[in-house]
């Protein structure tokens, strides 16, 4: 389709589908218009700032950010160059990911291109769920069987109300629930696969799960979304699909798959195994009415025009680059500004923002900051 695009040329694209569909609908809302309203719009965005701010929290240059995830990300690409089914089989080093060229050009800060998600790929993948009756009914051989051992799907709260953006703390109780239900910990799994749309969604929860750096089980079982392919909600199909096919190579061991959607805003556990385990339920409300009982910061009154840059992004992706900053007042109340001067811009990329002055004016489209950054 993208090809035939670029040529100017259509086709049929219409489908009809038969049998029954359950649709859910769009979903629950997933961001503030606030955000939106000042350029934070996309995931690009959204999850640039976040890992803007899990950078101040590490207390890292850009350049020693870049290389961090470029660490992260490296094994993926070993793992996607083993899986047929990938998009990209091309091997990369932690360097090359994090250096800025024509082919990995920077498309949000802090992310180049081969650190994000990618959907130049035609995803299709489907399990089958049944019980054991179901599937010596249907002479499946036992060796085939996984079973789920333990679950956990929680939401996290909107983007701007929760205290820490560098963190991703509803993933980790979920993470931490799915785990307990199994009878294991993180240390007991041979396989995991964290959802790695980008950077911070995979160091959120690894970091949530106390897994090292240095810990030599690979975080995909299939390449991940940068590599393997995606985006969109299919993947976490494939990274199922993939998953029960390395427990059954790897027979007794325990498999982790977290499944992340929105902007970090919903996340989904379930841990596999080929051992038998009666099949209990499992219900997260007790954990749903804890995340939303966390308190939030508060949000600066329409008046508050200066604070101090709490994180950033700047999104490259426009014919001129443009910049979004969430900063805090002195009280510690969070707002939201764009960063619309092409020169303001230009000292953002020059001079790291995080922790600089902004000071701002309002108008009805919102706050646009008007002083040096950086």
């Amino acid at each position: 389709m993208r090809h035939l695009l670029s040529r100017n040329e259509t086709r049929d694209w219409s489908e009809s589908v038969g049998g029954q569909l359950e649709d859910r609908g769009f979903g629950p809302r997933l961001s503030e218009p606030e955000l939106a309203a000042h350029g934070a719009r996309t995931p690009i965005q959204v999850y640039a700032i976040y890992e803007n701010a899990r950078r101040a929290k590490r207390g890292l240059t850009r350049a020693e950010y870049a290389l961090e995830m470029g660490a992260l990300f490296a094994p993926f690409t070993r793992v996607a160059h083993r899986n047929p089914h990938a998009m990209s089989q091309e091997v990369f080093t932690a360097e090359q990911l994090a250096s800025v060229t024509p082919r990995n050009r920077l498309v949000a800060d802090p992310f180049p291109r081969r650190m994000v998600a990618r959907d130049q790929a035609n995803q299709g993948a489907a399990v089958i769920i049944a019980s054991v009756a179901k599937a010596r009914e249907l002479g499946v051989p036992q060796d085939r069987w996984v079973y789920l051992h333990g679950g956990a799907d929680v939401a996290e709260r909107m983007p701007l109300e929760r205290g820490d953006l560098a963190a991703y703390p509803a993933a980790g109780l979920a993470s931490r629930a799915a785990l307990e239900i199994a009878g294991i910990g993180a240390s007991d799994v041979a396989l995991f696969d964290l959802y790695s749309c980008f950077p911070v969604a995979v160091f959120d929860v690894r970091d949530e799960l106390g897994i090292a750096p240095e810990d030599p089980r690979p975080l995909t079982v299939t390449g991940g979304l940068p590599f393997f392919g995606g985006a969109g909600n299919n993947y976490s199909m494939h990274a199922i699909a993939s998953l029960v096919r390395g427990l059954r190579e790897a027979s007794g061991s325990y498999g982790f798959l977290g499944a992340n959607g929105g902007f970090l805003s919903k996340y989904s556990v379930g841990v596999y195994s080929t051992k038998p385990s009666d099949w209990r339920g499992f219900s997260s409300a007790g954990l749903q009415d804890r995340i939303d009982a966390w308190p939030a910061p508060a949000a600066a009154p329409d008046e508050a025009l200066a604070g101090v840059v709490e994180t950033y992004t700047i999104d490259y992706q426009r014919e001129t680059p443009a910049g979004v900053v969430i900063a805090r007042t002195p009280a510690g109340e969070r707002f939201v500004a764009a960063v619309e001067d092409p020169g303001l811009v230009q000292q953002m990329i020059d001079r790291d923002p995080l922790g600089a002055e902004a000071a701002c004016v309002r108008d009805d489209a919102g706050r646009r900051v008007v002083t040096s950054l950086g």
